[in-house]
């Protein structure tokens, strides 16, 4: 952390300085303002790592202030903490919303919170930047065929970049979803894999002895077996996980499934790309609206954003020009309708454009996954 930049915005000039003090000790540049809109101006004109935010400022609410930096595209994907003294469910409810990130209530022990909070948050900003592309998979409802979809379009982007490693990691809940597909059945799995020793969970472990599948050409991390294994993840351990596949892996690929929760959401706001997978169903697209507008609300760029709709029932239903226009965000692919030749390819545990090199869905996916490694790069050079 130490070279960091914090910004501290607090109405409290005692407070300021007393948390500035703290962060100084670990070597960190601090920023100082006393009112919302002139952290609003330091933070647009000295781009911090980080903010810590006082949302009780009397010039501008935090959740305004919050809302005006995920706007912004020089402020969208900064780190914000709200350290406050007003504990009351609701705030907190309504800063999280708004779009900070944690929300820390003033008492004896936020300082030690606080620390681990902002060692937490810039050591995820710092493993974006660094190893392997990071693009995420995900839904707002189940049976849109996202599972399908990752697994299939991981298999296009390893077969066009033949001299780069492809690892995809489950963490559909409560049970893993890629390896019925694939046809893995080996005991290595996420569950295992976080009941492992820190210091054996290495890169090295993961470029050596993850399983490997050749039809599918990806390496996997498995998801949890069952439902019962899900309830023991240690999921304080997800970042360090990707962070060794990162430095492993030329792409991690992460299929969420509909399965948000607080670190899944960490995930999606520190990808290069996420892939939102989208069915035609009105219900469908209205929930991916909600979605969206959440996503949106925590920092997430829409140019980071690759969007799939997904016929993954039937013919009918929405079409693309009618979905786009109630999400407010362009749907970049349309997959054809593949009838039963998707249910085919995946009970066989084969990959679509394998089993089916000639149909037109096998195009598409090839040009979706080549668009798809153009929008990541793009994405992490910014």
């Amino acid at each position: 952390m130490p070279g960091k930049r914090i910004l501290i915005i607090d109405a409290d000039t005692a407070s300021r300085n007393f948390i500035a003090r703290t962060f100084l000790e670990q070597k960190c540049e601090i920023l100082q303002a006393g009112s919302a809109r002139e952290g609003l101006i330091l933070a647009w004109r000295d781009y911090p790592d980080l903010l810590i935010v006082d949302p009780a400022m009397p010039d501008l609410k935090g959740e305004e202030l919050a809302v005006k930096l995920r706007q912004d595209p020089r402020t969208s994907a900064i780190p914000l903490v709200a350290l406050s003294s007003d504990s009351n469910v609701a705030r907190i409810k309504s800063c999280l919303d708004s779009g900070f990130n944690d929300y820390i209530i003033k008492s004896g022990q936020a300082v030690p919170v606080l620390q681990e909070t902002v060692n937490r948050l810039l050591g995820m900003s710092a493993v974006v930047k660094d190893g392997g592309l990071l693009i995420v998979f995900a839904s707002a409802k189940g049976g849109t065929g996202t599972s399908s979809l990752c697994a299939n379009i991981a298999t296009m982007i390893a077969h066009e970049q033949p001299e780069s490693r492809v690892v995809v990691m489950d963490m559909v809940l409560p049970i893993g979803s890629i390896a019925p597909i694939i046809g893995y059945t080996g005991g290595q799995n996420l569950v295992t894999v976080m009941d492992m020793n820190a210091d054996e969970v290495t890169s090295e472990f993961f470029r050596d002895q993850l399983a490997m599948l050749n039809t599918w050409q990806f390496h996997l991390l498995a998801g949890a077996p069952d439902p019962e294994s899900s309830n023991h993840l240690k999921v304080d351990r997800i970042w360090d996980i990707v962070k060794m596949l990162k430095s492993a892996y030329d792409y991690v690929i992460i299929d969420l499934g509909r399965s948000l929760s607080k670190f899944s959401l960490s995930l999606i706001q520190h990808a290069d790309l996420l892939s939102l997978i989208v069915g035609t169903d009105l219900s469908m697209v209205s929930l991916t609206k909600t979605l969206w507008d959440y996503l949106r609300a925590k920092g997430v760029d829409p140019s980071s954003v690759y969007t799939i709709l997904n016929r993954a029932v039937g013919l009918e239903g929405l079409t693309k020009p009618e979905a786009e226009e109630i999400l407010g965000l362009e749907i970049n692919t349309a997959m054809p309708y593949l009838g039963s030749n998707f249910a085919l390819a995946n009970n066989q545990h084969q990959p679509f454009t394998l089993k089916f090199p000639k149909d037109t869905a096998a195009i598409v996916l090839k040009e979706t996954a080549l668009e798809m490694i153009t929008r990541a790069r793009r994405s992490r050079t910014g």
